[in-house]
């Protein structure tokens, strides 16, 4: 399989009720629970390109333009955006949609690098 269809079928989307247990006393995601989600997303989509054990290594630029509400749908989408020789960049986006309507917007975007290792924890080869 080439890099274009490895990249293609590596997509990872997740969808995710937002519920007051996971909000802050304004009532709108914690950022550190949204970047949770998004590593969780960036490592999914990394392993299913790889199919190789993965590390986090970095992330980088994390946007957080619009604020999530409690009572929110939240989709997150990972794609991968660039491949080196042992690491490869992520990007995921966070969505907002509300449950009774058809809007929906961007609200978070965020850059991960990831390195494959190997059974001694040390960088491997991205396309074994």
């Amino acid at each position: 399989m080439d890099i274009k269809q490895r990249i293609k079928q590596s997509e990872t989307r997740i969808f995710k009720a937002v519920f007051p247990n996971t909000t802050n006393h304004y009532d709108t995601l914690f950022g550190g629970t949204a970047l949770s989600l998004m590593d969780e997303v960036a490592f999914i989509t990394a392993t299913r390109f790889s199919r190789q054990r993965i590390v986090t290594v970095s992330s980088d630029k994390i946007d957080f333009t619009k604020s999530i509400p409690t009572g929110t749908i939240i989709e997150l989408v990972g794609y991968v955006t660039g491949v080196g020789t042992t690491s490869l960049k992520v990007r995921v986006d966070i969505f907002i949609e509300q449950m009774y309507s058809e809007h929906r917007e961007k609200a978070i975007s965020g850059q991960f690098t990831l390195v494959a290792i190997d059974q001694n924890k040390k960088p491997t080869n991205i396309l074994n």
